[in-house]
């Protein structure tokens, strides 16, 4: 388990972007080393800059599948990286609606998935990137009736608290907040994580640290273990385009349509972000031995050069 004391004082180094986000950065460059180095992680491998997979996923959502708020749950959204493959099975296996966000938001938005969509043979394709976009319809963004029940996200580290590292792109935020603004979501629907114990945090993280878009969770589950972390940190009530950089919007059509569309609707010009450094991708490698990946051609940080991740069959 990784000391957040210990990661603060990596900060000035292990960031991009903002001095504001440095911690964050140094808590994540530390977790996935650790679970890199205890052989903790899984395909696909290095899990820096990824929502890392890790051993014993499947128990994670064994376990979730078990919360009285997932079986009373109709509708269910599901992050699409690679550890929470099994939550997406478990959701469909048990007769629900899967809602799945198209991998970055870059080639629309939703997509809705249910056992009737593919043939029972077809159930762990469709529990991938590339099966939820073959088998699943899209969701549009003026569909008022949609309501979701629950949402699970993947995370880096947490605090028992509530308070939540993603991968450090935001995209699990603006999943949430374009979901608020449809009104398909208010702030009492449960956000739950699955992780490796590894990656629950030994200091809980200040609330004053955490920002205005950030997302906490109500309930931790672990291979081992239900935390639920009765989170008194606010969740963001809709899009916050003041803190939506020229860089972001710029990676997300839809995103880009839904301004238009409001500007021209209202006749005024919705705020922008500063200016931001956006991350590098994670690095795409060849798989080698002991479901490890070996590289090919070297590091691809830059984001040009970054294999999108829906090519991995989360």
């Amino acid at each position: 388990m990784v000391s957040k004391a210990v990661a603060e004082s990596a900060a000035e180094t292990a960031a991009p972007g903002s001095k504001e986000g440095a911690w964050k950065w140094a808590i994540r460059k530390q977790m996935w080393d650790f679970m890199e180095e205890h052989d903790i992680a899984r395909f696909p491998r290095p899990v820096h800059h990824r929502i890392p997979n890790f051993v014993d996923a499947d128990k994670a959502a064994a376990r979730l599948a078990d919360l009285p708020e997932f079986k009373a749950a109709a509708v269910i959204k599901v992050n699409p990286d690679t550890p929470q493959k099994m939550v997406r099975f478990e959701v469909l296996s048990s007769g629900k609606t899967l809602l799945t966000p198209q991998p970055r938001l870059r080639t629309g938005f939703f997509s809705t998935l249910t056992t009737a969509s593919f043939e029972s043979s077809a159930m762990m394709e469709a529990c991938t990137s590339a099966g939820v976009a073959k088998y699943g319809s899209p969701v549009d963004l003026e569909q008022q009736s949609l309501k979701v029940d629950m949402i699970v996200v993947g995370s880096s580290a947490v605090s028992r608290n509530g308070a939540r590292l993603g991968k450090g792109e935001g995209f699990a935020e603006l999943e949430y907040g374009i979901l608020r603004w449809m009104g398909a979501i208010d702030e009492h629907t449960p956000v739950v994580t699955t992780i490796h114990n590894c990656q629950l945090l030994e200091d809980e993280i200040d609330p004053a640290q955490m920002l205005e878009h950030d997302v906490p969770v109500d309930i931790i589950v672990t291979p081992t273990q239900v935390i639920r972390t009765n989170s008194r940190l606010p969740k963001p009530a809709g899009i916050l385009w003041h803190k939506l950089s020229p860089q972001k919007l710029g990676q997300i059509r839809v995103l880009q349509q839904l301004k238009r569309q409001i500007e021209a609707e209202t006749g005024q010009a919705l705020p922008t972000g500063p200016d931001e450094v956006l991350p590098p991708l994670a690095e795409r490698k060849s798989r080698g031995r002991g479901g490890r990946r070996s590289s090919r051609g070297g590091s691809r940080s830059s984001r040009t050069q970054a294999a999108p991740q829906s090519q991995q069959q989360p």
